[in-house]
């Protein structure tokens, strides 16, 4: 039986339709011409296909262009698509590894308070693993091997009638001798073991779990020396304590560095947190590569709305993370509120950009569940996967519901102001955030007989608030506050403006404070009968009063 080159029977019909090359008048087909392949691939550039200008009679290669050219075509064409193929699953491990923080930056945070960081002490044997204290065992006893008749007798016989039984003497000998035998040779063990060292390692072992004993016990007594420190709000505790609980938060983020420090004031009660973010090209900026038709390998650049969103959102998870630390730790409830700010820090730029910047009192921080439940980072029901848009995105919801100031462009660089200064040692007025010197106005005027405090309006540059003050008290009767800290000086307007609202309020007296300095016009119309009620207190008067109520220095300037 006859067969083609193509492994058919001639009687299976022709290999070949009829016309192309290499198909035989008589249904026997022949091996394909090498200019066949050019034909299936002419769409990369290779020779005219069977029958079309520029190629031979006789179906050979194409006119001008040898058979190499065209397989050389075809590899770079198959290199190039796998190479494109390599970088697209490159860029998709950069977008899981992203997908992969996102997930870890929320998880939760466990509490670093002072009685999880309390150490045990656990004594270990020695490795020998020996009973005795020496490795020996103890001595043996002649109580152990008296024979058991001696314990069984019956006590109306008495003592001599027992001595008198030869069994009993019999069993009392051979007591005698196996006593005698184990004390040989545990005087045996014991010399042995004082020769080989054992009892010099096993002296060593005592010295050193008595070390690790005293270890444990001086840490704990300086944990609670550290827990007197810190219920007493001195700085130094009050700081250590949160900035071990930022360390311990960002365990499951190892690989991410992302470091906060902390200041504490005592002047507020508040912790300032400074937290540095992660460089802006840990988010992927392409999609993946593809192949032109020309051949060129090609980056998919993502959108810069997406890559912005992708970066505020592990912003805002690492921002949420260090306000629940700093909350779950403060289990005294020392502080009065947290100010964040996120600082973009970046090699060879002279300064570093606020991203993020929060302001949250501690009655906002406990209202608000901080960090995202569930899985975010999982594919939803509309699709968008890992990406999301900001404004439907929980952990950035969840930042502005505690007024933050987000920016809205980080790759552009576009910076927010901070909520407060944390660099000096003696903040001012001016390093103080929105709610800190709410705060300080508050503890100022309650310390000094002004119970009843409400607050009406609260801005960045101050607040409008009223309070009681018992008949006694040095701030006797219904008051309306204004305080602010602006750079001018107050005019004659706004003491109008508050004798108004005493008047609206039916309060009995106006208070004025200001951190900077009244203008002449306003301390003018102060002297007038008709303003009389209308009180002022200038920087140097707020100064003077934190020393007196609170025993801290406020630093000069608004």
């Amino acid at each position: 039986m006859q067969y083609t080159p193509d492994g058919r029977h001639p009687s299976d019909g022709p290999a070949v339709a009829e016309g192309m090359p290499g198909g035989g008048s008589d249904g026997t087909a022949t091996a394909l011409q090498p200019g066949f392949l050019a034909s299936v691939f002419r769409d990369l550039g290779a020779a005219p296909g069977p029958g079309e200008p520029g190629q031979d009679a006789d179906g050979g290669r194409a006119a001008g262009r040898p058979e190499e050219d065209v397989d050389e075509a075809v590899a770079a064409h198959g290199r190039a698509a796998a190479l494109t193929h390599h970088r697209t699953l490159t860029v998709r491990a950069e977008h899981d590894r992203l997908a992969d923080l996102l997930r870890r930056a929320a998880l939760p945070v466990s509490p670093m308070d002072f009685e999880s960081q309390l150490r045990t002490y656990e004594p270990r044997p020695f490795p020998a693993g020996e009973a005795g204290p020496d490795g020996t065992g103890p001595e043996p006893r002649w109580e152990d091997y008296v024979p058991p008749r001696a314990a069984d007798a019956d006590p109306d016989e008495g003592p001599s009638r027992r001595l008198l039984d030869s069994g009993y003497q019999r069993e009392l000998a051979q007591a005698r001798l196996t006593h005698q035998r184990a004390l040989r040779e545990w005087r045996t063990r014991r010399a042995e073991a004082a020769d080989s060292g054992e009892a010099e390692s096993r002296r060593a072992h005592q010295e050193a779990e008595q070390a690790r004993a005293r270890a444990v016990r001086e840490y704990n007594d300086s944990l609670e020396e550290c827990r007197r420190a810190y219920r007493l709000a001195e700085p130094a505790a009050v700081e250590s304590l949160i900035e071990r609980a930022l360390a311990a938060s960002e365990t499951a983020t190892q690989d991410l560095p992302a470091p906060c420090r902390a200041v504490f004031r005592p002047l507020t009660s508040t912790a300032v947190l400074d937290l540095d973010l992660p460089p802006l090209d840990l988010v992927p900026s392409l999609t993946g590569y593809r192949l032109t038709p020309e051949g060129e390998i090609e980056p998919v650049p993502r959108p810069a709305p997406d890559r912005a969103t992708d970066y505020l959102r592990l912003v805002a998870r690492l921002a949420l993370r260090a306000l629940q630390a700093a909350d779950a730790v403060d289990t005294d409830e020392i502080l009065a509120g947290v100010v964040l700010n996120g600082w973009l820090r970046e090699p060879g730029s002279p300064e570093a950009v606020c991203l993020v910047s929060v302001d949250a009192d501690r009655d906002a921080l406990a209202r608000t569940r901080l960090l995202p439940a569930g899985a975010p980072y999982e594919e939803g029901q509309d699709g968008d996967g890992v990406y999301a848009d900001a404004e439907r995105d929980e952990a950035l919801v969840r930042l502005r519901q505690l007024g933050a100031a987000v920016t809205p462009d980080p790759y552009a660089r576009a910076g927010v102001e901070p909520a407060a200064a944390a660099g000096a040692t003696v903040p001012s007025a001016a390093d103080l955030s929105a709610n800190e010197f709410a705060e300080l106005v508050r503890e100022l005027l309650t310390r000094g007989g002004l119970d009843g405090w409400s607050v009406r309006l609260r801005g960045p540059a101050g607040l409008v608030a009223t309070g009681e003050g018992e008949a006694g008290s040095a701030l006797p009767g219904r008051w309306v506050v204004w305080a602010s800290r602006a750079a001018a000086p107050v005019a004659e307007e706004e003491i109008r403006t508050l004798a108004e609202a005493v008047r609206e309020e039916a309060a009995d007296r106006g208070l004025r404070l200001t951190t900077g300095r009244f203008s002449d016009a306003a301390l003018d119309l102060t002297g007038d009968e008709s303003h009389q009620h209308i009180h002022l207190v200038d920087g140097d008067g707020v100064r003077e009063l934190a020393r007196t109520h609170l025993g801290l220095p406020l630093g000069a300037g608004v």
